[in-house]
């Protein structure tokens, strides 16, 4: 039994991956459980299989984005100041991941529809939030980062960062999404770290981190374009 629970909820995981490519740009007020199978590329006596409801459906669609950012809590390995450069590289990315999946139409249609699957995700999202402020403040404390106020960061990072990786930013200042997002780190870690810290934040590291980015954030806008 346990074997057939694991079996079924891997693959109820997949089918909800492949709605999310979709939702996060489209939203998902309009969807009908035709739209839904459609989507991920099963019928409905499939889907039925395991998703009785739309509701369940978009529950499920919470739970992975819940279960993503529950792990995305960061304890440094090392006590020392490279752990710093290297846990602040972690937090651009999943910064950048979040702003990708995470969308204003998703969060919007989330807050009117379901409410209190909204509120879910807002509490994890609401931990994490947290967790980098108290990050940034051992930073200050430390005297590695700059007296700046850390909750002007996370702000800056719900608004500047989801504008700029927006397709209409990127079209009309034709520039590439890795340029965006290597712009906005070089200009996110002079912000942050003084001048005779710098050096602590190993930039070669950034390259293949921004490529994994760019993959991740696109890849569901095109598939959105065409529902399987």
């Amino acid at each position: 039994m346990d074997e057939y629970n694991d079996n079924h909820n891997k693959t109820k995981t997949k089918l909800i991956k492949k709605l999310i490519s979709f939702i996060i740009k489209e939203g998902f007020q309009q969807l009908r459980m035709d739209d839904i199978a459609k989507t991920m590329d099963v019928s409905r006596a499939t889907m039925y299989k395991y998703f009785s409801s739309k509701e369940e459906v978009i529950e499920s669609v919470v739970n992975v984005f819940v279960e993503y950012i529950n792990k995305l809590i960061i304890q440094p390995s090392e006590d020392n100041e490279s752990s710093f450069g290297s846990r602040f590289q972690q937090l651009f990315e999943q910064s950048v991941i979040l702003a990708g999946y995470i969308t204003d139409v998703f969060l919007k249609e989330l807050q009117v529809i379901y409410p209190d699957a909204y509120a879910r995700l807002k509490g994890a999202l609401y931990q994490r939030e947290l967790h980098t402020i108290g990050f940034y403040q051992d930073g200050m404390t430390s005297g590695i980062f700059n007296q700046i106020n850390e909750k002007f960061i996370l702000l800056q990072d719900d608004v500047l960062l989801r504008e700029i990786i927006n397709i209409k930013y990127l079209l009309l200042n034709q520039v590439s999404l890795q340029q965006v997002l290597h712009d906005y780190y070089i200009f996110k870690k002079i912000q942050l770290f003084k001048a005779e810290k710098l050096v602590i934040v190993d930039d070669s590291r950034m390259t293949p981190i921004i490529d994994h980015i760019v993959q991740s954030i696109t890849v569901p806008y095109k598939k959105s374009t065409k529902p399987a």
